[in-house]
């Protein structure tokens, strides 16, 4: 953990992603990401010399086996305010849309209702569980112009090291039984590259040298003001 500390307070320093009083909001999915997003951030919060508040929220989609009751006891442990807010995705996706292409429908609805939710909140900055490999897998930034600031404290983190430390720290994984999950256009990508990786053992550290010197709009906060 103290591993991920560093490159997270690296990150964040390195993008100014936290400013003081900042109250930051994280999107806690239940997957391991946004669950080590949110353990990070919390102890960061503790020693960091500018003072900010950590918060989460869960947008729950009514996706059947899915439980957060395991995320709400750790949010307590670190003390931090959670928020579960009931959005119906999965009945409007697959029961009454029958979407065949679904993630794009599911993706905009629950957008949606976070935004929304971070309004009626007064926050206007998240952080999402994008990490090292998901820069490299989507090369898009997911902003949209809401007035809410979007920052990705894991960017310097590998998807490796994430796995290992969350299992280490046993944090609470929701999982996901979606009927569109790891048959998406990301997933496709993301077996391109492992085999690239076959013929070119650097590809990763290039692509995301890539993003760095040629930044695309919202990768770095300055853009997202203007």
């Amino acid at each position: 953990m103290q591993h991920i500390l560093g490159q997270v307070r690296r990150c964040v320093e390195d993008y100014h992603m936290i400013e003081a009083g900042d109250k930051v909001a994280v999107g806690v999915s239940g997957g391991k990401d946004s669950l080590l997003t949110l353990t990070a951030l919390a102890r960061l919060r503790d020693f960091y010399p500018i003072p900010f508040q950590v918060e989460a929220i869960t947008l729950e989609t009514g996706t059947p086996g899915m439980s957060f009751d395991a995320v709400a006891e750790l949010c307590r442990e670190l003390e931090v305010p959670y928020t579960r807010i009931h959005v119906p995705v999965y009945q409007i996706v697959f029961e009454e849309r029958k979407e065949k292409n679904p993630c794009s429908l599911c993706a905009k609805l629950r957008r949606g209702s976070l935004n929304t939710a971070l309004t009626e909140r007064g926050i206007h900055k998240i952080a999402l569980g994008h990490h090292y490999d998901d820069a490299i897998e989507t090369l898009v930034t997911y902003l949209d112009r809401t007035g809410i600031t979007q920052i990705r404290p894991l960017l310097y983190c590998r998807e490796d090291d994430i796995r290992r430390t969350v299992e280490r720290l046993h944090l609470p994984v929701v999982h996901n039984p979606c009927p569109a999950n790891g048959s998406t256009r990301r997933q496709e990508v993301k077996d391109l590259i492992h085999q690239l990786e076959g013929r070119y053992p650097d590809i990763k550290q290039k692509l995301f040298g890539s993003l760095q010197r040629y930044p695309l709009y919202g990768w770095n906060l300055e853009q997202q003001e203007r």
